[in-house]
């Protein structure tokens, strides 16, 4: 469910379904009839398990520090669905969102599509009309048969890959490539992270078949001190770029995510004629800023949406690495049909303390279910977060909020109106 996104259907008359169908066929036919809004846009696609915020946020930052004017489709929503697509940084608002949707109703695009899919063609529709220079886009889900990869972008990143969603993208890391893989298009190069050696096989594979460059992190381009607070030096094709800013985004992966955006931006440039300014990229990168990526949203509160066993890992290591021997208290929602078990064992390599709580979401797993697989020793269950969480900061407790992006959204609101 995404918040906000009904009212537009009810107050239009638009059905579409909450279920996920991959495959493409429905949206090239939505497309058609909204008269191809999406091949006329300058696109950047981003696909992986993790990474794909932070790579998006400092793309973002760099590309408008250079003067373009930047379209962002990201899932899912901070707070609802307006913020989930956004102009350098501003979300839809309700007239233009009234407006996207009014056409896609007399386009005769009701009743066709899931919800994302209806979403997609809202964002790349709301796009094509305000003539942006440069579209960031990330994929739901995947990536081969996701709603996005309907687009031809100039260049393709793919930040990591992981097990995920393993009931439609196959159980092991080759399956699970292979759907990352997709997002490369014939003649186009993609910029790789960190991923695994089996995966990247396939990336590769992938790459030789539609004749795409393939950049590859710590062999065609490298981060330098990424561990340091005060400055990355980053080397890209042999170009260095020295004494990057501090980033606001905290955590020893996000030099490489910062990497990865850098490298692409170069590939955006050459396209659109840009010439590079190493002191705005320095600035785009220490501006880059993402909700719910360790943000910190009261004194000792921080949000992080580690939903999955290796983004876990990097949370306990920005954790280690920013607050060392102190203590920690999780606060903890998730999806069911995410690794929980795997997830609450990494969690509780650096914590004995944690909280856990329900939220709206059809895929929720109840929080008196997920107790249950905790081995925490001291677990409870909370009923009214926002109160807890604001007592714990003025006690000077760290906690992190972490399971789920939508539990985060739902903690935001709350927060906001008490």
């Amino acid at each position: 469910m995404i918040p906000k996104f009904d009212e537009y259907k009810s107050r239009w008359e638009i059905r579409s379904d909450d279920s996920i169908k991959p495959g493409l066929a429905s949206m090239y036919h939505a497309l058609q009839l909204l008269d191809h809004p999406h091949k006329n846009l300058n696109v950047v696609h981003i696909a992986g398990t993790n990474g794909k915020g932070s790579t998006l946020a400092f793309l973002d930052s760099i590309a408008r520090g250079h003067g373009l004017t930047v379209g962002k489709f990201m899932s899912p929503c901070i707070m609802d669905v307006h913020d989930q697509i956004q102009i350098n940084g501003t979300p839809i608002l309700e007239s233009e969102m009234d407006e996207v949707f009014r056409k896609m109703k007399y386009a005769g695009l009701s009743g066709l599509l899931t919800d994302f899919e209806l979403l997609t063609c809202a964002a790349l529709l709301y796009f094509s009309t305000k003539n942006v220079d440069l579209v960031l886009i990330e994929a739901g889900m995947g990536g081969r048969e996701d709603s996005t990869n309907v687009v031809v972008p100039i260049v393709s990143i793919i930040p990591s890959i992981a097990l995920e969603h393993t009931k439609f993208l196959g159980p092991t890391l080759e399956s699970i490539a292979y759907h990352k893989a997709g997002i490369i298009k014939d003649g186009k190069p993609v910029v790789v992270g960190r991923v695994p050696e089996e995966a990247l096989v396939v990336v590769e594979k992938e790459a030789i078949l539609n004749n795409a460059s393939l950049l590859q992190l710590n062999r065609d381009f490298r981060v330098e001190n990424s561990n340091n607070r005060d400055i990355y030096i980053n080397v890209i094709n042999n170009v260095v770029i020295n004494d990057l800013k501090r980033s606001r985004l905290l955590g020893v992966h996000q030099g490489e995510n910062m990497a990865l955006a850098i490298t692409a931006f170069y590939l955006v440039a050459e396209k659109l004629a840009l010439v590079i300014d190493h002191s705005k990229v320095s600035q785009g990168v220490s501006s880059a800023s993402l909700p719910g990526r360790f943000e910190q949203v009261l004194p000792n509160i921080y949000f992080d949406g580690a939903h999955n066993p290796a983004s876990a890992e990097m949370l306990v290591k920005t954790i280690q690495q920013q607050f060392p021997n102190e203590k920690i208290r999780f606060v903890v929602g998730m999806l069911a049909d995410k690794d929980i078990a795997t997830v609450l064992r990494i969690l509780e390599t650096i914590s004995d303390e944690f909280f856990f709580v329900d939220f709206e979401n059809n895929r929720a797993m109840q929080a008196n279910q997920v107790i249950n697989v905790s081995n925490a020793k001291n677990k409870q269950v909370i009923r009214d977060v926002v109160p807890f969480l604001k007592n714990a900061s003025q006690n000077n407790e760290k906690c992190i909020v972490t399971g789920s992006l939508y539990l985060l959204s739902e903690i935001r609101q709350k927060m906001l109106v008490k």
